[in-house]
C-alpha cells in the first residue's frame, strides 16, 4: 500500500515539475510582452510583474511542496492549469496590440491605383480584346500617368485603337454617353466626380468595366514630429476618404480635420475645413498640378500628403502627423465600441438620412447610435440648411463621442473586436513609440481633456475645378474664417483657450490666379493613334510583355524597372508592378 501511494506520490511529482514549467514559461511570455509592448505606465508596469512573479512562486512553492491530500493536489493541480490556461490570453491581447500599432504606422505602405476602361452599359463590348479598332477617350492632362498605363496596356496586348484626347472629365463622359467613342479610360478615383455631376448621378449603372489596369504608388508622407509627444502640443490632420474597403485604395478626401493637442494644458481644439473649400492646391512631390485651384476633397486623390501641403499653405501652419481613415471603418468602430451617444441640439432633428432612408435619423436630445446609423449621421448634409458646415460639426461631433467611448473601461470589454475595426480603419505617419507613449500618458495622468470647436466658412459660387477641368459648386473661402482658424490653432498650441480668439469681419477670398482660360472642353484627335495599330505616344519597355488577362495584377514583391515617359507628367513614377506582367 505505501509502495503504491509512492509510486502515485512520484507520478505527481513528475506531474506537478510539468505544470510548474509551463506556469513559469506562460507567466514569463505575458511579462515580456507586456514589458516589449511599453503601453503601462512603468511604476504600473513594475507592479504588476512583481505581483505576477510573488503570485506564480507561492503557487509553485505550494504545489511542490505543501500538498499533500488528495483533494488539495486536485484543487491545487485545477489551479495551476487554469493559470497556464489563462495568461496566454494576457500575452496574446499584448501581442496583438503590438501588431496593430505595427501595421497602423507601417511607412512601407503602398497606395493602390485602378485605372478602368469603360463603356456604356448596353455595349456590346465584354472584354479588353473587344477594344481593338475601337474608338477610345481619354483625358489629356489630368491624370495623365494613369492614363498612360492604361495605353501601355492596350499596346502591350497589340489592341489598335483611335484616340480623342478631352480637356475634361464632364467632356470625357459626355462623349461616350452621345456614343461619340466607343469607350473611356478612367481613373476609379475620379467616378466619385463624375457621380457629382448632375447629368451623371447613375453612372456607375449606366456604365460597365470591361477591364482594369492596377498600380501602386509609394505613400511619402513623412512625419513632422515633436520632441515628446506627452508635453509637446502637436497638430494632426485627420484625412477621411469616400470609399467602403481598403483604407489604401486612393480616394478623394471627403473628411477633413485638424485635430490640435496640447498634452500640458489638456486642451484640444478640433477644426474641419468643408470638403468642397476651394483652394490653391500645393504639390511639393509633382502628384498634381502644383498651384491650381480646386475643391480641397480632391486633393486626395493624390494622397494625404497632398492634402496636408494644401491645408498648411491655406491656413499658414505647420501639421506634424496625419490620420487617413475610411468610412466603411467607422461602423465597424462604432459597433465595437457598443455604439455612442451623441446630442441633437433643437431643430437639428432628422426623420431619415438622405444617403439611406431605411434608417432611422435622430431626434433632439440625446441619441445612442449603432455604426451604420453614426456613419449615415456624419455624412448628412442635404437635411440641413447649412449643408456641408453641419456634416462637419456631425463629423466632430461623432469623433468626440469615439474617443469618449474608446478611452472608457468599457472598450476592454470587447477589445479584439476594436482592434481589428481599428486596424482596418486608419494609418497614420506617427511612429509607435509615439502611439505607446500617448496610451501610456493617458493611463498614467487619465487627463481631463477640454474639447472645443471650429468650422470654417465661405460663400458657395461655380468656379473651375484643375480635376474636373470645368466649373463645379465650391466654397470659397471666408478669409475671416481662415485668420480665426489660423489664430485658434496657435493659441492652443502656446497653452492658451481658442475661445479667446474672435472671427472678424467677413471677408470672401479673391484668387489672382482664378481664371476661365482653362475651361475650354473642345476635343482633339489624336493623331498619333489615327489609322495606326499602336498608340505611338504611350512609352513601352519593349524588354517585357504584359499580362493577357483582362485585368493587369501586380506582385508588389517584385522588382520594378521604371518606364519611360512624357516630362509633361505631374506625376513621380513610384509604380511598383510585377514584372512579370510585362515579361516578354
Amino acid at each position: 500500500m505505501r509502495k503504491k501511494q509512492k509510486q502515485n506520490h512520484n507520478k505527481f511529482k513528475w506531474f506537478a515539475r510539468v505544470l510548474s514549467i509551463a506556469l513559469i514559461l506562460s507567466s514569463g511570455a505575458m511579462a515580456y510582452q507586456a514589458y516589449r509592448l511599453q503601453i503601462l505606465p512603468d511604476v504600473l508596469l513594475y507592479l504588476c510583474l512583481i505581483i505576477l512573479a510573488l503570485i506564480v512562486l507561492i503557487i509553485l512553492l505550494i504545489f511542490n511542496f505543501k500538498v499533500k491530500r488528495t483533494l488539495t493536489k486536485v484543487l491545487s493541480s485545477a489551479l495551476v492549469i487554469i493559470c497556464v490556461a489563462a495568461l496566454p490570453i494576457g500575452s496574446l491581447y499584448f501581442t496583438e496590440t503590438q501588431t496593430f500599432l505595427q501595421t497602423v504606422t507601417d511607412s512601407s505602405r503602398r497606395v493602390k491605383n485602378e485605372v478602368s476602361m469603360i463603356t456604356l452599359k448596353d455595349s456590346d463590348l465584354e472584354k479588353e480584346r473587344d477594344l481593338d479598332g475601337k474608338k477610345i477617350g481619354y483625358l489629356k492632362n489630368i491624370d495623365s500617368y494613369g492614363t498612360k498605363k492604361a495605353r501601355q496596356d492596350l499596346k502591350a496586348k497589340n489592341i489598335s485603337y483611335k484616340g480623342k484626347k478631352y480637356t475634361s472629365v464632364q467632356a470625357e463622359v459626355k462623349a461616350l454617353y452621345d456614343k461619340e467613342v466607343d469607350a473611356i479610360i478612367l481613373n476609379e478615383s475620379y467616378r466619385a466626380n463624375v457621380e457629382d455631376l448632375k447629368d451623371y448621378t447613375k453612372f456607375s449603372k449606366e456604365t460597365k468595366i470591361i477591364a482594369t489596369v492596377t498600380y501602386y504608388t509609394k505613400d511619402s508622407n513623412e512625419a513632422d514630429s515633436v520632441s515628446d509627444i506627452t508635453s509637446k502640443p502637436f497638430t494632426i490632420l485627420i484625412s477621411g476618404n469616400d470609399t467602403y474597403g481598403d483604407i489604401g485604395e486612393v480616394s478623394r478626401s471627403d473628411v477633413n480635420m485638424l485635430v490640435t493637442v496640447n498634452p500640458t494644458t489638456n486642451r484640444v481644439l478640433l477644426t474641419s475645413l468643408p470638403r468642397d473649400y476651394y483652394v490653391e492646391v500645393k504639390c511639393s512631390d509633382g502628384a498634381c498640378q502644383d498651384g491650381s485651384l480646386d475643391k480641397l476633397t480632391h486633393t486626395g486623390i493624390h494622397g494625404v500628403n497632398t492634402t496636408k501641403e494644401t491645408i498648411e499653405n491655406l491656413l499658414g501652419i505647420d501639421i506634424n502627423y496625419t490620420f487617413r481613415v475610411n468610412f466603411s471603418s467607422l461602423e465597424e468602430i462604432v459597433d465595437a465600441l457598443g455604439g455612442i451617444d451623441i446630442y441633437v441640439k433643437k431643430g437639428m432633428a432628422v426623420d431619415t438620412f438622405y444617403a439611406d432612408s431605411t434608417l432611422k435619423g435622430v431626434h433632439e436630445g440625446w441619441n445612442h447610435l449603432n455604426g451604420e446609423r453614426a456613419l449615415a449621421y456624419a455624412r448628412e448634409r442635404h437635411a440641413y440648411e447649412d449643408g456641408d458646415v453641419q456634416r462637419v460639426k456631425n463629423q466632430q461631433q461623432v469623433l468626440e463621442a469615439i474617443v469618449d467611448k474608446a478611452i472608457s473601461s468599457k472598450a476592454l470589454t470587447n477589445y479584439q473586436d476594436l482592434l481589428k475595426a481599428f486596424s482596418n480603419a486608419f494609418d497614420t505617419n506617427m511612429s509607435t513609440q509615439e502611439i505607446t507613449a500617448l496610451i501610456k500618458y493617458q493611463l498614467q495622468s487619465s487627463p481631463d481633456w477640454k474639447f472645443e470647436n471650429f468650422v470654417l466658412k465661405g460663400e458657395s459660387a461655380e468656379k473651375y475645378s484643375a480635376e474636373l477641368g470645368d466649373y463645379a459648386s465650391v466654397v470659397v473661402p471666408d478669409d475671416a474664417y481662415v485668420t480665426a482658424a489660423r489664430k485658434k490653432i496657435k493659441a492652443i498650441l502656446k497653452g492658451k483657450k481658442a475661445s479667446s480668439v474672435k472671427v472678424g469681419k467677413s471677408k470672401i477670398h479673391e484668387y489672382e490666379n482664378d481664371t476661365s482660360e482653362e475651361t475650354q472642353t473642345e476635343t482633339s484627335t489624336d493623331t498619333s493613334q489615327q489609322d495606326t495599330t499602336n498608340d505611338s505616344s504611350a512609352t513601352y519597355d519593349t524588354s517585357t510583355t504584359y499580362d493577357t488577362s483582362q485585368s493587369a495584377a501586380y506582385d508588389t514583391s517584385q522588382t520594378y524597372t521604371a518606364p519611360t515617359y512624357d516630362t509633361s507628367q505631374y506625376s513621380t513614377d513610384y509604380a511598383v508592378t510585377d514584372q512579370s506582367v510585362y515579361a516578354q
